[in-house]
């Protein structure tokens, strides 16, 4: 195989790819490389190029043992760190008296680093949310079996708690098993054609006590006719629940939550006719360096104030995979002091 052969060769590789000769000099190199490490790299000492003390480990005990050898190579391209699984692989004689060399190849496995990180996180999160409360129950029980045995009040005080505790795991794992649900139904589109205002007067009516015992005005502004959307009841049912729930405990000092539905003809959000529901208080709002974090699992713009109110801190992740299941989008606007507009658009 003639050197040109070999450069061709490399070149037609997906990865990232050079090849490094028993001189330890980089003798072929395709375009994902060069985009990588750099683009004047041919005939240089690989240590030059790849300096990263593992990767240059690798190479080197690839060369000495004739053999494989797997490392990680980190990169930041100044946006976010990327990770790269790092294979080397020794690449024989031919028989035409050219010594061997090491193919090194570059995968991209920054998905799955996220991936991995995120379900420690998640772990991590769950073990500190129920921790919580089991630690007041434990401290709870062992009270009304010692010191507060025969006192009357304090057991009972203790036993209001200790059920507000529960309610608190009980809501919690809901949340939980809510969010495995929608996640797996995630890829899958609902068929079911639903009345959109007849589902919103529905959630407003379910809420108006809680809001009547806030001292809020639930509004809702919208056409009399139906508005037939493709969804899941049960799940949008949850979407708005969720919404104008928060907005009530949340935004609630403003004294009016309004709904409002308004219809497009072609929405630039999902390219296609839509139905957009809005849902706006006039509360003290939610600072900008929180929006883009909202959905996340467990992030709470107020933490003390959340778990005050009962949040488990997954409803509007759950909000977010449902209206993503509907091929929707949900938007977040909020100043502070001038309340929050969370919209649904959903394709009609």
């Amino acid at each position: 195989m003639t050197a040109g052969d070999v450069s061709n060769l490399i070149a037609a590789l997906p990865l990232p790819a050079v090849l490094i000769d028993r001189s330890e000099r980089i003798i072929a190199a395709n375009d994902e490389a060069r985009s990588l490490l750099g683009q004047n790299m041919l005939e240089r000492h690989f240590a030059t190029v790849l300096r990263q003390p593992q990767v240059i480990e690798a190479i080197e005990q690839s060369l000495h043992k004739k053999g494989a050898e797997k490392t990680r190579h980190l990169s930041n391209d100044g946006a976010q760190n990327t990770t790269f699984e790092v294979q080397c692989r020794y690449v024989g004689n031919n028989g035409d008296g050219q010594e061997g060399a090491v193919l090194v190849s570059f995968m991209d496995v920054t998905h799955l680093e996220q991936a991995g990180q995120m379900r420690r996180d998640f772990v991590a999160n769950v073990s500190h949310e129920l921790r919580t409360p089991l630690t007041a129950l434990m401290g709870f029980i062992e009270t009304l079996r010692g010191p507060a045995r025969e006192d009357a009040a304090a057991r009972e005080r203790f036993l209001q708690i200790m059920a507000d505790e529960a309610d608190r795991m009980n809501r919690l794992v809901g949340d939980l098993l809510s969010l495995n649900r929608v996640e797996n139904e995630e890829r899958i589109r609902p068929k079911e054609q639903i009345d959109l205002t007849g589902q919103l007067h529905s959630t407003l009516n379910s809420l108006r006590p809680l809001a009547d015992d806030a001292g809020v005005e639930l509004t809702l502004d919208a056409q009399d006719e139906p508005v037939l959307v493709t969804g899941d009841t049960d799940q949008l049912r949850q979407v708005f629940t969720n919404l104008v729930e928060n907005a009530i405990k949340y935004g609630g000092s403003g004294g009016l939550v309004k709904v409002v539905l308004t219809l497009f003809d072609r929405d630039p959000a999902v390219r296609e006719p839509s139905a957009r529901v809005q849902i706006i208080d006039n509360g003290p709002g939610i600072d900008a360096v929180h929006l883009p974090r909202l959905t996340e699992r467990f992030y709470r713009a107020d933490n003390h104030r959340s778990r005050q109110l009962g949040g488990t801190g997954l409803g509007l992740a759950i909000v977010k995979h449902i209206v993503n299941r509907h091929r929707g989008r949900l938007r977040v606007e909020s100043e502070l002091g001038k309340g929050a507009c969370f919209t649904v658009i959903l394709p009609r």
